[in-house]
């Protein structure tokens, strides 16, 4: 019987209530990334992942240089040409090995460069939300006390 004599927001909580909804800010997931920085994202990933690769790969390569040389100075074989000793080649490889554990340290702090910067916007606009609120309320008050003294006078 009454299931239509009220409208469901025929009332309001507040007479000024602020609703803002912001055109710039998205939602879920990793929406809140511009599309050029998840493509540098992906691309740090990317380069993370081939240089974390080639670490292994020089890693591997020096063990066994390690080996070659252990072996050679157990037993020397005679050879003809020797363009590089194992102890060169051992060192060498050592080498790679620190210049990829660099390359490493260096993309994950662009990594995390990024991933702050993107938090730092975020912060931001959500604050420049929480002061267009404020400024709203703080504009609506003035407004009543304009009508309260408007009532007086």
């Amino acid at each position: 019987m009454f299931d239509n004599a009220f409208q469901a927001n025929a009332f309001q909580n507040d007479a000024f209530q602020i609703v803002i909804t912001p055109t710039n800010i998205k939602r879920g997931g990793d929406d809140a990334w511009t599309p050029e920085e998840r493509k540098r994202y992906k691309a740090l990933q990317k380069k993370l992942k081939k240089a974390e690769d080639a670490r292994m790969a020089a890693q591997k390569a020096n063990q066994e240089a390690r080996k070659d040389f252990i072996r050679e100075q157990i037993s020397p074989t005679p050879k003809a040409d020797v363009v590089e000793s194992p102890q060169e080649i051992v060192e060498s490889q050592q080498k790679a090995i620190v210049n990829y554990d660099a390359l490493i340290a260096n993309l994950e702090r662009q990594r995390e460069d990024l991933l702050n910067a993107v938090l730092i916007r975020q912060a931001k606009e959500r604050l420049e939300q929480e002061i267009a609120i404020l400024e709203a309320k703080r504009l609506a008050e003035l407004d009543d006390e304009e009508a309260i003294l408007a009532l007086f006078f």
